[in-house]
């Protein structure tokens, strides 16, 4: 740092120069020179120092640009000669000091990018020689103080980018005639646009979009023959007719207009002919997000300046114009969201300056055209949601950024050049009819965030080396017909989202990274998937059993099903042992052989391995058991249905204590049984299941199946006598199928029941679901009556026996007194899940 001293009078001041790179910590050091300039660089930090004061004859203050925190000092008031104010672009706080207002002096006054809160002072309007004021990028509020529309020196009115509201003076184009940069976007003002704008014939500059503007645009804004840019966008303009576009007529004797914007408003009707008159030196266009409808003008050909048209998100028909090559200065072109229909002109390609191409949500055919390839700056393409057909020409785009193909009809495979995009980092091909392998060279796409391939055909294994796309977040590869397993590599990105669903996917699913939060993935419809965090309710990984050693001893793990009394079967071979050395007799052979002739003895279920089994094991000491044993395993020897839970034996044995044991040995229902889903216990590990509309419709839809087929296509008819959710068990893919027929009664030929071959153990039924039929000997109504209450329970979520039926009042009575107006308030709750 140089400083150097003059004298002239009594005064003395210094010259500045910075010449050192490191930070500076401003403290207070007074520097001027000759000119009374303050000057400053990047390398300030620190407070604006109050003792500024010193300096009565400073009239440039410049710290713009710089790292100051703090408020702005009320001292810097009293400069009375200072001339221009230039702190913008810091980390100023607090408020506008109303101090400032008493340097008449002022003619500049920049603070902004700042973090000013609170209102414009009323006395900065008693700053009459300020040309400059510019407090946008803050946090003001409240509403401009009506003095500083009254100074008539402002040329420059920038206050975009705040929190400040009101209506703007219908004058203000009367008592502002300097104005040429007037910025007022992003606040809140309402009201409508003052026709007396057009008085301000000095005006360049013209935005006040994303305010609350309602009415129409002046017609009488062609006064203002200066007028380079007007914005109006983002407001509520218009009424949807078509004269909300009269003002383009005025704007042809602007003929330096070069931005236009008044996209996101009400406007309506077609574009008029006049548009054709506007500024040949117009380069951006901006009429997006609007009601304008019909063709593409073809006045828009003599804007040849474009470098940017957007007129997407609007009701225009017809095709692309083939005219539109003639801009070859062209950089953005957005045409999505509207109805045009054709092809994409090839001569789309001779835009060699394009860097974005919207085209989505339309009507397009045919192909993507090859010539695209000759835009070599093209950065952002997407098409999607369209009818186009072919094939993806990856190949053409190696510096795509963006490619968005999706919801088209496109065909073949995702090429495998896709590993040439080293730059993209949003690559969308879904809901196509793409097949194939997914490539593994799109493990070179190391900038990769959005990867979207569901909804195609895509076949094989997962890529194994996705450990390379570090920057991943987003995956979606569902619904396809991938198969294999999930590589564990995928736990090791930084996956925000994966979907992994209704493919073919196998074996144990990670647990790390993004597979801890069930929120984050989706692996439903994957049939042999096991494994996982609890809330992803997978079935669990099996568990091998295998032979050890001479002695041939197996480990039989047994699952109990819930809601029937079971426990932990020992492996038989001990039984058989301890049978030898006891030397009692065995008693292995039922006396009514003729009810199982299915019957597999104990030692061949030894010799099964590798499976996960249930076991019913039978209370001997209840009276009627062994009947009940017998009618069970009398029915269940000739049934076979998808919905009805698979027996694999029936048992009748000694136990190591010498009492007889009696025990049906079931295919394993990984998911439990109903009641459990609809009623989880408190205190159980999985309390967080819940079963949404769609499951509950497909399980009562598999429960309906099965009766319907042990009532019609049994060789006898079955009755099952006992239906309710504890005897109804989900498989791993929650396939509903109904169980324990310990109750079951068979019809003979003439629909008579089979007092002969039938349990008698107690009253048929449940209490809650047992129904008056059965007494009165309509017995398949019995079980349609019991059906009907299973059904109503699984979508209330209430028990029959809750203790609010009572007296009469039942559950069918309290969902009928529901119909129709209260459905919604009875269903359960848990069945529409609530978003987080």
């Amino acid at each position: 740092m140089i400083l150097s001293t003059s004298a002239t009078g009594k005064e003395l001041h210094a010259a500045i120069s910075i010449k050192e790179s490191r930070p500076w910590t401003y403290k207070a050091i007074l520097c001027v020179d000759p000119y009374h300039h303050m000057l400053a660089t990047s390398a300030f930090s620190g407070r604006i120092p109050s003792n500024l004061t010193n300096c009565p004859e400073l009239r440039v203050m410049d710290f713009i640009q710089n790292k100051l925190i703090g408020n702005i000092p009320v001292e810097l008031g009293s400069l009375r000669k200072l001339e221009k104010l230039y702190i913008g672009e810091n980390n100023l706080t607090g408020g506008i000091p109303p101090s400032l207002g008493n340097i008449s002096s002022l003619q500049v006054l920049n603070l902004g990018l700042n973090n000013f809160v609170g209102n414009i002072p009323d006395e900065i309007g008693r700053l009459q020689r300020l040309s400059f004021f510019h407090v946008g990028a803050n946090n003001l509020s409240g509403m401009i103080p009506y003095s500083l529309y009254n100074i008539s020196a402002l040329s420059t009115f920038s206050i975009l980018l705040n929190q400040l509201n009101g209506t703007l003076p219908d004058n203000i184009g009367l008592t502002l005639p300097n104005l040429r940069f007037l910025s007022m976007s992003v606040n809140k003002f309402f009201g409508s646009i003052p026709v007396s704008l057009s008085n301000a014939s000095r005006l360049e500059t013209i935005d006040l979009s994303y305010n609350k503007l309602v009415g129409q645009v002046p017609t009488d804004l062609g006064n203002l023959l200066d007028l380079q840019w007007l914005g109006v966008g983002q407001n509520n303009l218009g009424s949807n007719n078509s004269k909300d576009l009269d003002f383009l007529t005025s704007l042809k004797n602007c003929t330096k207009l070069e931005i236009l914007e008044f996209s996101s408003n009400n406007f309506g009707g077609s574009l008029p002919n006049s548009i054709r008159n506007l500024s040949m030196q117009l380069s951006k266009l901006y009429l997006n997000d609007n009601q304008l409808s019909g063709i593409i003008p073809t006045a828009f050909e003599n804007f040849i300046n474009l470098t940017i048209l957007n007129m997407a998100n609007n009701l225009f028909t017809g095709s692309i114009p083939a005219y539109f090559m003639k801009f070859q200065k062209l950089g953005g072109l957005f045409l999505g969201g509207n109805r045009l229909s054709g092809h994409i002109p090839s001569s789309i390609g001779d835009l060699t300056q394009l860097v974005v191409l919207y085209l989505s949500r339309n009507n397009l055919e045919g192909s993507i055209p090859s010539s695209l390839g000759n835009c070599k700056y093209l950065q952002s393409l997407e098409i999607s949601t369209n009818n186009l057909g072919g094939v993806i020409p990856i190949s053409h785009f190696p510096q795509i950024l963006v490619l968005s193909l999706a919801q088209n009809s496109l065909n073949g495979t995702l090429p495998v050049e896709v590993g040439n995009l080293k730059n993209i980092f949003y690559l969308d091909v879904s809901e196509n009819n793409l097949s194939g392998e997914i490539p593994r060279t799109i493990s070179d796409c190391l900038t990769l965030e959005n990867l979207y391939l569901q909804g195609n055909s895509f076949q094989g294994t997962l890529p194994p080396s996705w450990a390379s796309l570090r920057g991943l977040q987003y995956l979606d590869l569902s619904r396809n017909n991938l198969s294999g397993t999930i590589p564990k590599d995928l736990q090791n990105l930084s996956l925000l989202y994966l979907n992994l669903s209704f493919n073919n996917l196998e074996g144990e699913v990670p647990t790390e990274g993004v597979f801890r939060n069930a929120s984050g993935i989706s692996v439903t419809g994957n049939k042999k998937l096991c494994g996982g965090i609890l809330e992803l309710q997978l079935q669990a990984c099996d568990i091998k059993v295998k032979k050890r050693g001479k002695s041939h001893a197996l480990k039989l793990t047994v699952i109990i099903v819930c809601g029937i009394l079971c426990f932990l079967l020992s492996s038989l071979f001990l039984v058989l042992y301890w049978r030898r050395k006891s030397k009692k007799k065995s008693s292995s052979t039922l006396s009514n052989t003729e009810l199982i002739s299915k019957y597999i003895k104990e030692t061949e279920i030894v010799d099964q391995e590798e499976m996960i089994i249930a076991v019913k094991v039978l209370n001997l000491q209840q009276k009627g058991a062994s009947k009940s044993f017998i009618a069970e395993c009398n029915v269940l020897r000739n049934i076979r249905h998808r919905n009805l839970v698979k027996t694999l034996t029936c048992c009748a044995s000694i136990d190591y204590k010498g009492n007889e044991f009696k025990a049906i040995v079931f295919e394993f229902m990984a998911n439990g049984s109903l009641e459990n889903w609809l009623h989880p216990n408190i205190d159980n590990e999985n309390q967080s299941r819940n079963l949404n509309l769609l499951q509950r419709l497909i399980i009562a839809i598999d429960v309906a199946s099965a009766l319907h087929y042990l009532h019609e296509y049994c060789k006898r008819p079955i009755i099952h006598c006992d239906l309710k959710p504890s005897n109804v068990l989900l498989d791993n893919d929650m396939i509903a199928h109904v169980s324990d027929f310990g109750l079951a009664r068979l019809l003979s030929a003439t629909n008579d029941v089979s007092q002969n071959q039938t349990s008698t153990v107690g009253i048929k039924g449940s209490i809650g679901y047992a129904a008056p039929e059965y007494g009165a000997g309509g017995v398949k109504e019995g079980d349609v009556y019991s059906y009907g209450i299973l059904v109503l329970e699984m979508f209330t979520g209430r028990r029959p026996t809750d203790k609010m039926f009572k007296d009469g009042f039942n559950l069918h009575n309290f969902v009928r007194m529901a119909l129709p107006e209260r459905l919604v308030q009875i269903v359960d709750p848990k069945t529409f899940p609530q978003e987080k």
